[in-house]
């Protein structure tokens, strides 16, 4: 079967032809591989930035935004069947018993660094026809979300945010109320998302959605379709061309929370030096961390 892979040590990105997976052990699953989006962290490893191939391998099967319909599973698979329609995680927990976060399930938080990610660190990606992978590392995904679900996996990275964002600010300001439901939990608050990529685009759709009075700053005009989206999900464009960092605040007033989306923090940073002397409270996350 064929794969996109990249070569290190002979800095080469191509086609490859491989051997097709097969079932090995009893909890995996065979995936064939319907969608797979191409984000920043693969044009960074087709250019040779970073991305390692697995140990004894001289090359990288990248790919990590899939999307896989389950062709075939083990007699231990109890969750999945053929036919479901699946996202994996990208993820693989590091092998340190003290590492707290990769023995709980939460390796995105691994604080060894000797974690594997599929597509990017030591571990073969999804930009292939089929793969082999563990059930405990897949999601459903309901088939009316067919179209869609391939954005799964980048909209993560706004969940998770969101998800840390709660948290602290309900452990914090003594004006949220933690039973507040999820939906409505940024009522009065206030949110500012720095860039209009994908990923910021995602953010402030779950922003938006939980409440928040949303504005999205980057530097692209009007007309647009990308600006088109932000105003269809309710929220507010403002570009940078024609609002400085510094004037910022004084256009859209107080800002609760920023979610930074462009990757580089010094955008963040300007935006926190800009802010009214009233604010309630800021976190900056880098979503591209």
């Amino acid at each position: 079967m064929k794969a996109v892979a990249v070569s290190p040590g002979s800095r080469e990105v191509k086609v490859i032809e491989q051997e097709a997976p097969r079932l090995l052990q009893p909890d995996q699953v065979m995936l064939r591989m319907l969608d797979i989006g191409i984000c920043g962290t693969d044009k960074e490893i087709c250019s040779f930035e970073y991305g390692t191939p697995p140990p004894g391998d001289d090359h990288l099967v990248i790919g990590h935004e899939p999307l896989a319909e389950i062709t075939a599973a083990g007699p231990a698979a109890e969750r999945f069947g053929p036919g479901d329609l699946v996202v994996p995680s990208v993820r693989r927990p590091c092998p340190h018993p003290g590492c707290r976060s990769c023995r709980s399930g939460h390796q995105d938080y691994c604080y060894t660094g000797d974690f594997t990610g599929r597509g990017i660190k030591e571990a073969h990606g999804f930009m292939t026809e089929y793969v082999v992978e563990r059930e405990r590392y897949l999601n459903v995904v309901p088939p009316d979300l067919r179209e869609i679900a391939v954005l799964a996996e980048p909209l993560t990275i706004a969940e998770k945010a969101l998800g840390q964002i709660f948290w602290v600010m309900q452990q914090r300001p003594p004006w949220l109320d933690p039973a507040t439901p999820g939906e409505e939990r940024g009522q009065g608050l206030s949110a500012l998302v720095l860039g209009i990529g994908p990923v910021g685009l995602l953010g402030a759709m779950v922003l938006a959605t939980a409440g928040f009075t949303t504005y999205v700053y980057s530097r692209e005009l009007p007309p647009s379709p990308r600006i088109d989206l932000v105003e269809a999900i309710g929220a507010t464009y403002v570009s940078s061309q024609a609002t400085t960092s510094g004037e910022l605040a004084a256009k859209i007033g107080n800002i609760d929370l920023i979610y930074e989306a462009v990757g580089h923090s010094h955008f963040a940073l300007e935006a926190l030096l800009g802010r009214p002397a009233g604010i309630k409270s800021v976190i900056a996350f880098d979503a591209l961390a």
